[in-house]
């Protein structure tokens, strides 16, 4: 009897403690610093790479061309350096897109080309992928000089590399995504957009799994609008609003919360006589219903032109950008449930 009331004392107590250790647990729990991943985004380190990318030594980067592909290698020993890996299913950062694929009409002929993909694996939602994409390629040479693209899209390219190395400080911390994310580097834009769209019709990971497309083409200057040459802190948003009204919404809210920018609509208009809406790798994913986002600075004298150099670049807006796309990155990647798809994409 005396040990059978000290085992019933010892169970009373032990549920008694229960769920006072279970609250102490829960409230002991980590929370990540964002604002510490967001300043691990800086002016120079992407100043360092993007005169890597958009160096004479990289002749134009044009699609299927050994300076796209020196540019490639550059970008897949960052991400090495970065401890982040190529896609669970790939052999390698490469995803081959062959020249037959990407022939059209009487455009020039291109050579067999890659798009680059990286990877970081989500901890509770893998299955769920989110993509960041920009374009690496650009016109090439022309009368033998070389046109560096270091806006379009050296500018984009160094800007994944960066968000990268942002989630991987996380992830040394202890936080990893909740989802997947994938790093795609796409080939082809200046020719027709046909990486992303070889990505998007043959694609790593389902396509219904990929809950958004952040693609950022162009974020290092700024055009020649009088409001903006006056204040540069701007981006313009395009597409946001066309399949998810929660992908809008978010990244406003992330950009009031941590960045500042002015947010400008002006190219997302359905009667924009630009139609830059359809003129970037976005477009390839919103095609399929995935929610997609660009963000962009606008055409400048130096667009496709032979001075759209680095040292024309405006860091510190360039680094805002990065910014913005990383927190909305964030979020999209972090929060309980995957964004919604409640508009027909019109």
């Amino acid at each position: 009897m005396k040990k059978l009331f000290v085992l019933l004392a010892t169970t009373a107590f032990l549920l008694s403690c229960s769920p006072k250790k279970i609250i102490v647990a829960s409230a002991t729990k980590k929370v990540a610093d964002v604002t510490k991943y967001i300043n691990t985004i800086n002016e120079a380190s992407l100043s360092k790479n993007l005169h890597v990318i958009a160096s004479d030594e990289m002749e134009g980067r044009n699609t299927g061309e050994p300076g796209q592909k020196k540019a490639g290698l550059y970008l897949i020993e960052q991400y090495k350096a970065l401890g982040i890996s190529n896609p669970p299913g790939s052999t390698d950062f490469y995803q081959k897109v062959p020249a037959e694929f990407m022939k059209k009409g009487f455009a020039p002929k291109l050579g067999d080309s890659e798009n680059i993909w990286a990877f970081i694996p989500g901890s509770e939602k893998p299955e769920e992928v989110l993509v960041i994409s920009a374009h690496y390629d650009h016109v090439g040479m022309k009368n033998g000089e070389v046109f560096n693209g270091a806006d379009d899209d050296g500018s984009g390219t160094v800007s994944l590399v960066e968000i990268a190395k942002a989630f991987s400080e996380a992830k040394k911390d202890g936080f990893s995504p909740k989802r997947s994310i994938l790093f795609l580097h796409v080939t082809g834009e200046e020719h027709g957009l046909h990486g992303s769209r070889y990505y998007s019709e043959n694609p790593l990971f389902p396509i219904k799994n990929t809950i958004a497309d952040i693609n950022i083409d162009m974020v290092g200057r700024r055009d020649t609008l009088a409001n903006h040459t006056q204040n540069g802190k701007y981006v313009y948003v395009i597409g946001s609003d066309r399949l998810s009204s929660e992908l809008h919404t978010i990244n406003e809210e992330m950009n009031t919360k941590y960045v500042g920018l002015n947010l400008d609509y002006t190219f997302n208009a359905r009667n924009d006589p630009n139609r830059f809406y359809f003129r970037s790798d976005h477009y390839n994913f919103a095609k399929k219903g995935i929610p997609a986002i660009f963000f962009f600075n606008g055409v400048h004298e130096d667009y496709h032109g032979p001075n759209d150099t680095a040292d024309k670049i405006e860091y510190d807006l360039l680094a805002m950008r990065v910014k913005l796309a990383f927190t909305l990155a964030w979020e999209l990647a972090n929060r309980e449930n995957r964004i919604v798809v409640d508009k027909d994409g019109k």
